[in-house]
């Protein structure tokens, strides 16, 4: 059976290990740790390592914060990626992605709140089957401004970066794990004006949330190259 390692990096009781096992779970064995608890898997070159494939959650920090554990994380992702082990980075985990891999991550100014159409740009497995605009969740109020070297886009809109990829390590700012009571809990819970607020709620509708459905192929298809995947293993 496939194992993933989930990196929590939510902070207090969230939805996000909820969301993450209904669309992960499915013939996969899913082990969580709480990243602002100080939970984090074996080094990938110790003989505890026993994981596939990693993926890292939203988070209600920001990736530059100076957290001791945001720090440690960022050592431990550079061995995995080093090691060529399959990582998917959502909303928090995208930006934290592009940050420790050598990118730049920087405050919009703005949120970027409610469903909301991407655009793919060219193919990538990681996509397949997904149609070249798609609608999915958008919380975050960082963007990724630079790309880590050698990184290629592979979702965009008027935002800026919604998806990339470096290696088998990818990150999609949208939050395709996103359900309809997760959305409307997020909205409600933002320190914005109650005229923003009610914008962003206006985004959930019938419509929106069963659009959104097709995002969450995104998980099926990193599930595939996580099985098929030979990690060629290098120094780190």
């Amino acid at each position: 059976m496939t194992t993933l390692a989930l990196l929590d990096a939510s902070v207090g009781e969230t939805p996000a290990e909820r969301n993450f096992r209904r669309e992960l779970a499915a013939e996969v064995d899913v082990a969580v740790f709480k990243l602002g608890e100080g939970e984090f898997p074996p080094s990938v070159s110790s003989s505890a390592w026993r994981y596939d494939g990693v993926v890292i959650s939203g988070s209600q920090t920001s990736v530059y914060d100076d957290h001791d554990w945001i720090h440690e994380a960022t050592e431990w992702v550079r061995r995995v990626h080093a090691a060529d082990v399959p990582i998917l980075g959502v909303c928090w985990g995208h930006q934290f992605l592009a940050q420790a891999l050598g990118g730049r991550v920087v405050d919009m100014g703005e949120y970027e709140l409610g469903y909301r159409q991407i655009s793919r740009v060219g193919d990538d497995p990681l996509f397949a089957g997904l149609p070249r605009a798609f609608t999915s969740f958008e919380t975050h109020s960082d963007r990724v401004a630079e790309l880590p070297p050698g990184a290629h886009t592979l979702a965009r809109n008027d935002y800026g970066v919604q998806a990339f990829r470096v290696g088998v390590t990818y990150g999609v700012q949208f939050h395709p794990e996103y359900d309809r009571e997760t959305a409307e809990w997020v909205i409600r819970g933002k320190d914005l004006s109650e005229d923003r607020i009610e914008s962003a709620l206006a985004s959930i509708t019938d419509e929106s949330v069963a659009e959104s459905e097709s995002a969450k192929r995104v998980f099926d298809n990193f599930r595939s190259l996580v099985e098929t995947h030979q990690p060629v293993r290098r120094a780190h």
